[in-house]
């Protein structure tokens, strides 16, 4: 059975007009996940995160500074596209707790998988800064907390979305009990991802694609390069950082994928995890700026996931 957490705070953080990363995302994956084809999801709310969890990736200072800044009324801008309004902080909190809460359900064996619809997204987070939309590492988080409490030797964090995920490789460069691996578009924001940067331990598996790759490239990418790394890495938890920016319609990037190919990429991931972690896969949603084609590739996603 396949666990869906969301919480209605994640329409509370508020941006500016005209950005892209919207309250209506959410409303997006909740009407597509509100169709018949899904009626066998299991649904629950996301917890509010602890800061004690958030502090096992992210600076004491850096949390404190965030906390001390969310604003009561109106927009605070930490950088040129990230900014709070008075819901943010119980959105981002909620996004931890909903990712912490889905690893507990897996590892706990009550559900094979989990997808955690939530945003504002995380994997731009360093451990000292916000960054690209995102305020703390939902998915790092929910790595390190599964080691933590349940002893989980190894865990990876697998991530599609068309930007790379500075904050989980930051996070995880020098430990050799996470490997993150990222397909992303090159050159594009953030700048990092380059095949190169392969962290401390051999532990960062980055496979970057080209302006206006499609699928075949996308698919070659985990073939010859994610999916071998990963098997003899044999994780025990595989996290997903599910950002669905790579589908040909986004507005931020230009890689080419239609929805099947996020389709086929959770299949793969889940044969792996068959073979290593007991089938265990938490979902986090990351990106995703077109709407038709956010919703396409979650209900592909979730569908893949469904099929445990």
């Amino acid at each position: 059975m396949t666990l869906l957490l969301s919480h209605p705070a994640s329409l509370d953080h508020l941006t500016p007009p005209g950005h892209p990363e919207r309250p209506d995302r959410i409303r997006a994956v909740n009407e597509v996940l509100g169709q018949k084809q899904f009626d066998a999801l299991v649904r629950d709310t996301a917890p509010e995160g602890s800061l004690d969890l958030v502090t096992l990736c992210h600076d004491e200072h850096y949390v404190d500074e965030l906390r001390r800044i969310a604003p009561a009324s109106g927009l605070v801008y930490l950088d040129g596209d990230t900014s709070m309004s008075p819901g943010t902080w119980e959105a981002v909190m909620r996004g931890v707790g909903g990712a912490v809460a889905a690893a507990d359900a897996v590892m706990a064996g009550t559900h094979h998988n989990a997808f955690v619809a939530t945003r504002p997204p995380g994997h731009h987070a360093e451990t000292n800064k916000p960054m690209g939309f995102c305020f703390f590492d939902q998915a790092a988080i929910a790595a390190r907390h599964a080691q933590r409490k349940y002893g989980i030797a190894r865990a990876a964090v697998v991530d599609f979305d068309v930007h790379h995920g500075n904050g989980t490789q930051d996070i995880f460069w020098a430990d050799p009990t996470v490997m993150y691996c990222s397909t992303h578009q090159m050159p594009l924001f953030p700048g990092t991802g380059a095949s190169g940067e392969r962290g401390e331990h051999d532990n960062i598996v980055n496979a970057p694609l080209a302006s206006e790759d499609g699928g075949a490239k996308f698919r070659a990418a985990f073939e010859n390069v994610i999916l071998p790394q990963l098997k003899k890495f044999s994780p025990e938890l595989i996290i997903i950082s599910a950002g669905f920016d790579a589908h040909h319609r986004d507005p931020l990037a230009s890689l080419n994928l239609q929805a099947e190919d996020f389709g086929w990429v959770t299949r793969k991931l889940m044969d792996l995890a068959d073979a290593s972690a007991g089938g265990r896969i938490v979902s986090v949603l990351e990106g995703g700026y077109d709407l038709q084609g956010l919703k396409e590739s979650v209900a592909a996603h979730v569908t893949a996931l469904m099929g445990a």
